[in-house]
């Protein structure tokens, strides 16, 4: 018959563990977790106190992170070494250990026991591990009621530990994603600022430049015109590059919208050849286009975000297309929206690199090594263009092959809302 309490005890105190394993998993607070864990040992295994400590890479010694060290001042720290404590034992040889009278057992660190003005009576230390490796250790200090630690509370505390390391791990790695995100969202804004400061900073000494050399144009002598025109390209160039940097500062502040009216994607298509033919011949390069007869591929949107976008997609084509290739554009109607191809012949996009063609300052090649130029933002404008108007955007590529670059736009605003719903969902 006295079997039967002890029975029950011991089931009771397995249910509790249970419920505890769920808060365990449910907690990623750090902190929390670490106090909860502490608790639950106090309670399960009948002792005064209970402490956590973990392993310092840096140090290569055990800090206390809960327990009364932590519970009296969270600015204490208190660090066991390895190789002269019962924790430390139990860290590196991965085993646990129980001391019944540590009173007079040379084992034992008392700095932490002078520290806390506490004095260590017996001991149960099981080791914290996860994946074969241990991370800590859980050590309870004094069996209530001048007590034995048993077989169960070795039991008891073991289970705790493997439920607790693996918790400990996951509210360790979400912690350092939430400190990387912070870190990416701040980086992200100085990176909008900077941007919304030059394209502003840069707009009057440009200006500047840009009235100064087309007036000069008109007074030097003939023999100094080149020169001229040297300033006079050089200046439009750095002008494209603000106004890159603009469209780029608008759309982080949302200033940017689309102004809605009707236009034909047809015709676009067509003046955006027009525009770069020259180019193209420039560079030997057969420069041709595909769009319906008769169809003028009606689009309810801004016009002019919709040419930057198309026109960035063809200057990539042209800029990384060797002279005797192709570039072509085609236009499509499709179940209420349009599609427009760009293709080319060049150089194509390395496999691991086509995910990333449309990130803001992304550069395919080394910035050592690269030729073409470029800051990187025109596939990101296209993309941001696109994309203000509900519209899709993507790149196939093969390497040594060519590139593909596709987007797709609703023809209306009710198919654009439509469009924003499933995106947004999706």
């Amino acid at each position: 018959m006295a079997k039967q309490p002890a029975l029950q005890a011991t089931t009771q105190r397995l249910e509790h563990l249970l419920e505890i394993s769920r808060n365990l998993t449910s907690t990623l607070d750090l902190p929390q977790l670490l106090q909860m864990i502490v608790d639950v040992a106090i309670e399960l295994t009948q002792s005064e106190e209970v402490s956590i400590l973990l392993h310092d890479p840096s140090t290569g010694e055990l800090l206390f992170k809960a327990g009364p060290v932590y519970q009296r001042d969270p600015s204490i720290q208190v660090s066991v070494p390895l190789d002269s404590s019962v924790a430390g034992w139990i860290f590196s040889n991965a085993r646990p250990m129980v001391i019944q009278d540590a009173t007079t057992d040379l084992r034992i660190y008392r700095q932490v026991d002078r520290t806390l003005k506490f004095q260590t009576h017996s001991i149960l230390g099981v080791p914290l591990i996860v994946k074969d490796e241990p991370i800590g250790v859980l050590e309870a200090v004094n069996k209530k009621e001048q007590g034995n630690y048993t077989e169960d509370d070795l039991s008891i505390l073991e289970t705790l530990a493997a439920q607790a390391a693996i918790a400990i791990v996951n509210a360790r790695l979400l912690s350092d994603l939430q400190e990387a995100n912070d870190d990416l969202r701040r980086l992200d804004r100085m990176k909008s600022d900077f941007i919304a400061i030059a394209s502003h900073e840069l707009r009057t000494p440009l200006g500047l430049i840009l009235g100064h050399a087309t007036f000069l144009k008109e007074q030097v002598p003939q023999k100094h015109e080149d020169q001229i025109e040297v300033i006079i390209r050089s200046a439009m160039r750095l002008k494209t590059i603000i106004e890159d940097l603009a469209t780029i500062a608008h759309k982080d502040e949302g200033q940017s919208r689309v102004r809605r009216a009707p236009f034909s994607m047809s015709q676009l298509v067509e003046d955006v050849v027009h525009r770069f033919r020259e180019v193209a011949e420039k560079k030997e390069i057969k420069f041709s286009y595909d769009i319906p007869s008769g169809d003028r591929l009606m689009v309810d949107g801004e016009r002019e975000k919709i040419d930057v976008a198309l026109a960035n997609l063809v200057q990539n084509a042209i800029t990384f297309t060797d002279p005797g290739g192709q570039v072509g554009i085609k236009g499509e109607g499709a179940s209420g929206y349009v599609k427009v191809f760009v293709v080319d012949t060049g150089i194509g996009i390395p496999a691991d690199a086509v995910e990333h063609v449309f990130d803001r300052f992304y550069q395919v090649e080394s910035h050592l090594t690269r030729k073409h130029g470029g800051m990187g933002l025109g596939l990101s404008i296209a993309k941001t263009m696109v994309e203000m108007h509900n519209g899709q955007i993507w790149c196939e590529s093969k390497e040594g092959t060519g590139s593909l670059f596709c987007f797709m736009l609703p023809i209306d605003e009710l198919r654009a809302s439509a469009a924003a719903r499933v995106f947004t969902t999706g």
